[in-house]
């Protein structure tokens, strides 16, 4: 009896790579499709996992890879977390009982696990480059025989990104380069904006006269633009058949088009591939699939067709509560806050619900906007906004700020405009690796000037500061929280000019807490406490700028440690360094946050403990450190 899918010698077992997929009769697809979404179900219940965009891609993941040769052929997946299917038919199918665990295997493609991985990426819009430069490198090195296969969503098409690559991907006509739409009508939720109307057009019935009023009716419902592109659709010389035929959109960028095809039918799958294998040029493929397909909890589920659901029933499909998170306060404050301001406004970038803006969309519909997969226009979008008397607040995970960041610099912070940008599962996030670890943002924003950044440690600090930075009338502000359930409440026991003092008096060491480290900075002090070394604590609340009165406090303390969520270089360490530095105080700084590599998937806890980011080795090496410059402090143990 299989563990995995409960069936005597399941199919699945006996797909070791693409070679054994490629022996099975079409009759057995079914069968196998079956077992797969057997274990997509059993495994993403037990750890949580993207599990709805990959129960819609398990036919389209077959039939690609019983047409196309892996790993000769390259098949790259753009935002990864869909390749789970993927994993299964390249010999990985027996560890999925490890998935998103600590040295298990991970929830995106990983070079590390199989040569059958090509790209880890997991943010969206970037297969396309990817592709588009990897088919170019094997014409030029003369690898006339590989085929280069990019699977984008219609979500991640509304990325600006693709489009610059569709672009150059079409000025070629010799490379064998096929692109995949998954259009499934969703990105995290459904997809929004202009292509996404008319991909979803292309969905419904072929009757053009009740197509013409289909686009009529959505393409009006756009403010400002929407009537004039009814328009210009309605008379343009081709006449409504071309105008609405799907081919037509990619064919005039010079790409040869095939389809639309039932994304469920892995013999339609297959045939459409096989045609663009053999064209020897770019070609796309436009596949329809249902998210969740298969299960009927997640097909049924409205807000995102289980997306990335935690622990659940495979039965029900319902999930574990999730305690009170940072999230739901912040989505909490921005109803609150937009009851008292008219001028508030809300942008997302394809994550209304992970960023914890459903509340406010619902309360404000008119003040919400969802740009799609597309964080550098949200940036600028929102610098419009503020130039026109509003006040935005953008809401994105941290991570995905990377992206937009000469926006934040140059079209934001530049015109000193009023934006306040609101940062989701900032430091270690743990489960989904590298590329979703928010630990980036206070190295990169120390450089942008005018910007203020805000790093709360709790539930009332985070509706504090928030307040406090929709405020702000001069400049951008920057607030940022981590993933999961709010830290302890810690009220200040004093202030500091406009820092809280958590624990005073006169001390030999003085922590600088940046935000929900102010827990750990307290359990350390206790620690040292009992090594007879006297800590100060104070959490800055704006960590850039910092307060001044930080350089008088830190003449009367031997040593002054900084410990922050996030990259250690360029963070909140190095610019309390060189705060002192630059007022002659030669105290030193130690600063203990999250090394200058890329981290691997575990528990939050877990990496926190691998890095050293607990009270533990923290009060440790600040004995050791103390005891080198207070010599009669060195017979005591270190603790």
């Amino acid at each position: 009896m299989s563990e995995r899918t409960g069936q005597p010698g399941s199919l699945l077992e006996s797909v070791k790579g693409p070679g054994d997929l490629k022996l099975l009769a079409a009759d057995e697809l079914p069968l196998l499709a079956g077992e797969i979404r057997d274990l997509l179900i059993a495994s993403t219940a037990r750890s949580g996992g993207h599990l709805g965009p990959n129960l819609g891609v398990v036919e389209l993941t077959i039939a690609m890879h019983r047409v196309f040769d892996s790993p000769r052929d390259r098949i790259l997946w753009d935002t990864g977390h869909q390749a789970y299917v993927h994993k299964m038919l390249t010999g990985r199918a027996g560890q999925f009982d490890t998935l998103r665990q600590e040295g298990g295997l991970s929830g995106y493609p990983s070079q590390a696990e199989s040569e059958h991985d090509v790209i880890e990426n997991s943010h969206a819009s970037t297969a396309l480059s990817y592709a588009d430069g990897l088919a170019k490198a094997y014409r030029l090195r003369g690898e006339e025989g590989r085929t280069v296969v990019a699977v984008i969503g219609d979500g991640a098409l509304t990325g600006g990104m693709a489009w610059e690559a569709l672009n150059n991907i079409a000025a070629r006509k010799d490379l064998p380069l096929i692109i995949v739409v998954n259009d499934n009508g969703r990105s995290y939720s459904p997809t929004i904006g202009g292509l996404a109307s008319h991909l979803a057009s292309l969905r419904t019935t072929q009757r053009y006269e009740d197509m013409l009023d289909f686009v009529k009716d959505s393409l009006n419902r756009v403010p400002v633009v929407g009537a004039p592109v009814y328009d210009a659709l309605h008379g343009v010389k081709k006449g409504l058949k071309d105008v609405l035929a799907p081919q037509v959109m990619f064919e005039d960028l010079g790409l040869k088009y095939i389809g639309l095809v039932d994304g469920h039918d892995e013999q339609a799958v297959e045939s459409a591939l096989r045609r663009a294998r053999d064209f020897r040029r770019p070609v796309i493929v436009h596949v329809l699939t249902k998210k969740g397909f298969g299960y009927s909890p997640a097909e049924n589920h409205d807000e995102d067709c289980f997306h990335s659901p935690g622990v659940f029933d495979p039965l029900t499909g319902e999930e574990k509560p999730k305690p009170h998170g940072w999230t739901n306060v912040f989505g909490q404050e921005m109803v609150r806050l937009g009851a008292e301001r008219q001028d508030i406004v809300a942008i997302t970038a394809a994550m209304l619900g992970p960023t914890g803006l459903i509340p406010f969309s619902e309360a404000y519909p008119d003040r919400l906007y969802d740009v799609g997969i597309a964080e550098q226009h949200a940036l600028t979008s929102a610098a419009g906004l503020a130039l026109g008397g509003l006040h935005p607040v953008v809401a994105v995970y941290a991570t995905f700020l990377n992206r937009a960041f000469d926006q934040l610099l140059m079209d934001v912070a530049l015109h000193r405009l009023p934006v306040t940008v609101v940062l989701d599962r900032a430091g270690v996030t743990g489960d989904d690796g590298a590329s979703h670890n928010g630990m980036w943002d206070l190295s990169i924003l120390q450089v942008v000037p005018g910007l203020s950044i805000a790093v709360p440690r709790d539930e009332p600090r985070l509706r504090e500061l928030l307040a406090e930075a929709v405020k702000v009338d001069d400049g951008p502000t920057v607030l940022r929280y981590p993933k999961g359930p709010v830290a302890v409440e810690i009220e200040a026991v004093g202030r500091l000019g406009e820092m809280d003092v958590l624990r005073g008096g006169d001390a030999d060491v003085l922590f600088v807490s940046v935000g929900p480290m102010a827990e750990l900075c307290l359990e350390a002090a206790d620690l040292l406490d009992a090594q007879g070394i006297s800590a100060t604590v104070v959490d800055p609340r704006w960590v850039k700028p910092l307060d001044e009165v930080l350089v008088a406090a830190a003449r009367d303390h031997k040593l002054i440690v900084v410990v922050e969520d996030s990259s250690r270089v360029g963070g909140v360490g190095d610019a309390v360094a060189r705060l002192l530095r630059d007022a002659d105080v030669d105290v030193p700084v130690r600063t203990y946050g999250i090394p200058r590599r890329f981290l691997d998937h575990a528990k939050r806890a877990k990496i926190l403990s691998e890095i050293g980011l607990t009270s533990q080795d923290i009060a440790r090496q600040v004995t050791e450190a103390i005891a080198k410059r207070s010599p009669a402090l060195e017979n005591e143990p270190a603790g």
